[in-house]
């Protein structure tokens, strides 16, 4: 069933060239050859004894095959997916099989509208999300509704580090990278689910959508077996990728040329399935450079944009040392501009590199380069009135991680350096970037140095690290209670309190969920949490899920920006958040269960909870932001019954909404965002859910 469902989420998201997916599946199947990979990497070592069997791993296309996890909308299950990941690695290397993995490190400008598009695509999905959790109170049980955790991209590259793996973060276009990689060193294949591997002249492309982990078997999409079907050559399948439309060339500007090709091709062939593709191949044959007359795309007679832009989108393919006959010049593509070199010494920005290609550090890269940055999407409601966005509720930890890395005052010519942010949130169009000043930090007198917080070995520099650290998250008070907790606690400790002052909307019991689940979470076992069950999905534990986890990020992101002064490792989800338990304890907090009860009966866990449930509302306190108890109750009446919790499978009544209003405090936005996020106004019939307390009776954890 895990296969069946990855293979379809994959067919909805293949990447890459428009339609030849499946044109190879469908209308020529003899392109999409099945192996083995035992034997594949039998013969490659027999051919090549000097070298490993090695598959290098598109990460960003394997996710949602990495994430089998049942349960995703509660904020990820991350011990089960470490256990899902070392599976994996577990299968290849006892077929004899390396891996490299590769990430992607940044989003290439010509790449942005199409980046965006996506993006506003999966907001929609996820408002569905919501509107299922609030019609059913379940997670979604279909292939059409389903969104991975926030932040899954970025921790599988640390987890997959963690486990042992090399892993490396891209500095350009990932496709890129991954095929230059795996060709410059003689590797296996390319495991991924990209039609633009066909299309780049490297080693095999095999498909993580076919992969059955078992039999270790999938499909290779054969590029060979394209060319001769299609009558091109090798050199012919940038140009072929650029007119059927890619992320490079939108496939509405090639339209025309298309619908051009496939009049002509029809009326000496008879109209069969993937025509377009045939008619297209056969369009480049006619058209091919045959005299030192007509070479490169002008041979086509397009327009001069035209042209342009398919030299741009053929140049994206080349890869060191190789030549395209549709160019008049075959030079590289032209390498980024780096707008941030005169504000940073080149020993920091040589480190960020270094740290970033190594997939060791987070965020940093990409502000001390070209001052970009971009986040993806969370699991938000946009009906949500009381939470923000976590765009906007970061954003000042954002604004001091950027001043740590970039002047904060105006230089001699009173520019003031900015960093564009790309953040996807409800109601942010996207036409363009945000731009955001560094801000200084609030209780540190002056700037730190550095170079001082990232290459000083000295003991009393970690002391300075971390409390820089604290400072980002506005918690300088803290440097000194913090010590007696290990960095699991303290990473929980920072958001909790941060979230709680920032948000400023946080119940006791919001509280109470967030703390006891750190707490719990360090004591169980990768079984015990796989027995984990919830009786009903609460939208706004959901988002509070995500908005902790997506915290995390920028908790790496400032630990990289302040020298590491904590184990990158510990401050990650699998070591301080599971959503299932999360979203237990939510539910049992707002029920009014006794402490003891969220706490399991034990003792030291609960001694352990209390300690750190003070040092948090203490530091709301003298903030001028003290946490109430609010429980928010949920109700049931007898109406037809739904499939509620696909985790249980047990049929449970629908859930709906009171009627009761409550006058809610909006948080203030920062201006830098007060443009994109404008919260809906509550629905006059939209109240908060009640929970009959007999239902705790039967519930089971």
């Amino acid at each position: 069933m895990a296969h069946e469902l990855a293979d379809d989420l994959f067919t909805q998201l293949n990447m890459g060239v428009r339609g030849l997916q499946y044109f190879m599946e469908t209308c020529c199947p003899d392109t999409c050859v099945p192996v083995d990979l035992k034997h594949m990497a039998l013969n490659h070592v027999k051919a090549h004894p000097d070298s490993a069997a090695t598959i290098v791993v598109d990460g960003m296309a394997c996710l949602r095959y990495w994430y089998r996890c049942r349960a995703w909308v509660h904020g990820g299950q991350w011990q089960e997916y470490m256990h899902i990941l070392q599976e994996f690695i577990d299968a290849f290397t006892a077929a004899g099989i390396r891996l490299v993995f590769f990430f992607d490190g940044t989003v290439e400008e010509q790449k942005r509208a199409e980046w965006v598009k996506r993006r506003l695509r999966v907001n929609q999905d996820i408002a569905r999300i919501f509107q299922h959790i609030k019609t059913y109170g379940q997670q979604p049980n279909s292939r059409d509704l389903f969104c991975i955790p926030s932040g899954l991209a970025t921790f599988s590259m640390f987890a997959l580090k963690s486990l042992g793996q090399e892993t490396r973060c891209s500095v350009r276009e990932g496709d890129y990278e991954i095929s230059d990689y795996a060709l410059s060193h003689n590797c296996l294949g390319i495991l991924g689910q990209d039609t633009d591997f066909v299309i780049y002249n490297t080693v095999p492309y095999l498909s993580i959508s076919k992969l059955n982990l078992n039999r270790m078997t999938t499909v290779l999409f054969s590029r060979e077996r394209l060319c001769q079907v299609l009558k091109l050559h090798m050199t012919d399948l940038p140009l072929l990728s650029c007119l059927l439309g890619n992320d490079i060339v939108p496939e509405q500007q090639m339209q025309h040329l298309r619908n051009s090709a496939l009049a002509s091709y029809r009326k000496r062939n008879k109209q069969v399935q993937g025509d377009k593709v045939y008619a297209v191949a056969e369009f480049i044959t006619v058209h091919h450079p045959r005299s030192e007359e007509t070479f490169g795309v002008s041979s086509l007679l397009l327009a001069e944009a035209e042209e342009e832009a398919l030299e741009k989108g053929i140049r994206t393919y080349l890869l060191p040392g190789q030549t395209s006959p549709w160019l008049k010049c075959s030079r590289p593509f032209p390498e980024s501009v780096r707008s941030m070199d005169k504000y940073v010494p080149g020993e920091i920005l040589q480190a960020a590199m270094e740290k970033h290609t190594r997939a060791e550090c987070f965020l940093i890269y990409n502000v001390l380069y070209d001052g970009v940055v971009e986040c993806s999407n969370s699991l938000e409601d946009e009906d949500e009135v009381e939470l923000p966005p976590q765009a906007v509720l970061y954003l000042p930890v954002r604004e001091r991680i950027y001043g740590l890395l970039l002047p904060v005052l105006p230089d001699c010519s009173g520019h003031t350096v900015s960093v564009k942010e790309w953040f996807v949130f409800p109601g942010n169009p996207l036409k363009e970037p945000t731009r955001v000043t560094p801000k200084p930090l609030n209780y540190t007198k002056e700037s730190p140095d550095l170079m001082a917080l990232w290459f000083r070995t000295d003991p009393e520099v970690k002391t300075v690290q971390a409390s820089t650290l604290l400072d980002v998250f506005d918690l300088f008070e803290f440097t000194e209670e913090l010590k007696q907790f290990d960095s699991p606690l303290i990473a929980v400790i920072c958001l909790v309190t941060y979230i709680a002052i920032q948000a400023r909307q946080l119940s006791l019991e919001d509280i109470d969920a967030y703390l006891s689940q750190a707490v719990c979470v360090r004591f169980k076992s990768f079984t015990e949490m796989q027995q984990l069950r919830t009786p009903v999905v609460d939208p706004r534990a959901v988002q509070l899920g995500s908005l902790f986890v997506r915290g995390l990020t920028y908790l790496i992101g400032a630990n990289s920006a302040c020298g590491f002064p904590f184990p990158m490792d510990e401050l990650m989800p699998w070591k301080t958040f599971d959503g299932l338990l999360f979203h237990s304890k939510y539910l049992q907090a707002h029920s009014g269960c006794p402490k003891e009860e969220l706490l399991e009966g034990k003792p030291s866990w609960m001694s352990l909870f209390l300690s750190i449930r003070e040092l948090v509302l203490g530091a709301c306190r003298r903030r001028g932001t003290p946490v109430h108890s609010r429980p928010r109750r949920l109700q049931y009446r007898d109406v037809r019954p739904v499939e509620v919790d696909d985790l249980c499978g047990e049929r449970r009544p629908q859930l709906h909404h009171t009627t009761q209003q409550e006058s809610r405090q909006q948080p203030a936005a920062s201006t830098h965002y007060q443009q994109g996020y404008r919260p809906r106004p509550r629905h006059p019939k939209r109240g908060r859910y009640q929970l009959a307390p007999s239902l705790w009776s039967k519930a089971k954890f």
